[in-house]
């Protein structure tokens, strides 16, 4: 667990042990399947696999990343228009949130199991089981560290985990918690799930009244408070930019007064929530329709 923290070489060599991740998947496996998912060699294992999946993609062999982007490049092979990524268009980005995980492999092992949909399956399965506050943590910042970056791999597990796994009532339910870090974690992951536009109608339903619910009334004291207030900021921001749907949502749960005190609060301390709580208050202004109830 100390050595998975030992920066990129680190990282690189463990990733490349044989047997190594194989094992430490296999026995959260027997933990959950034994109904032990509170033991403190399950939270050793999931915080190992915590490490090694930062900056997956970006430290990913050039072999599985020409795998990935290939299949992509060949989807659009006559779509050339110039973007972000080259000739890898807009319209390619977005097919991306389609994208199957690229390793679905049945016998897979070593790496591919870092974003192989049994392991998505396995942290969500430990979210909601296990009451051990480091191992909920470290299952939530796995799925933070897998859904972070702009890739098909990123939009592939935000679409597992949504989709196909049911993720959201777990990650809900940690939005609840009393541990600090916990909560600010879980919103960090639902920050990175938002991203994906063909997602958001689900996690707004699912999950944005909860999230106006755990707004604070003003800017939290603490800086984990602060940064926690800052990315459910950022995350409504994603999920109302362009919904006027959800834009209403978050007015109907009483979202606006919050938001609007924390974006007053201008002090150098506080400066990441008011900045994040008036970006939400720009882009909810940007709904014509609904100034008249912004009014009221």
């Amino acid at each position: 667990r100390n050595m998975s923290s030992a920066g990129p070489e680190g990282r690189k060599k463990m990733r490349e042990c044989d047997g190594l991740i194989d094992s430490l998947v296999y026995y959260i496996q027997g933990a959950i399947a034994d109904h032990e998912p509170n033991d403190k060699a399950t939270e050793n294992c999931v915080c190992i696999l915590h490490n090694l999946s930062y900056q997956l993609e970006i430290e990913l062999p050039e072999s599985y990343a020409q795998s990935i982007y290939m299949q992509r490049r060949n989807i659009s092979s006559n779509d050339k228009t110039p973007g972000c990524f080259g000739t890898r268009s807009r319209k390619v980005k977005e097919k991306q949130q389609d994208t199957p995980l690229p390793e679905e492999k049945s016998n897979l092992r070593g790496v591919e199991s870092l974003w192989h949909s049994t392991l998505i399956r396995i942290y969500l399965s430990l979210i909601a089981k296990s009451t051990r506050n480091y191992t909920q943590e470290a299952s939530l910042g796995a799925l933070q560290n897998l859904t972070a970056g702009t890739g098909p791999m990123p939009f592939a597990v935000a679409q597992t985990v949504v989709q196909k796994a049911n993720g959201l009532p777990s990650i809900r339910t940690m939005l609840h918690v009393s541990h600090p870090a916990v909560k600010k974690t879980a919103v960090s992951l639902l920050r990175n799930l938002s991203r994906n536009t063909s997602l958001q109608s689900d996690i707004a339903r699912e999950v944005l009244p909860d999230l106006v619910s755990i707004l604070p009334e003003s800017v939290p004291g603490s800086d984990t408070g602060c940064e926690t207030t800052a990315s459910i900021c950022y995350t409504l921001y994603n999920l109302t930019q362009s919904n006027s749907h959800n834009a209403r949502l978050l007015l109907s749960a009483d979202g606006l007064p919050k938001i609007i005190t924390i974006s007053m609060n201008d002090s150098n301390m506080f400066s990441k929530a008011s900045r994040a709580a008036s970006v939400l208050l720009y882009s909810l202004w940007s709904h014509t329709d609904l100034h008249s109830a912004y009014k009221k």
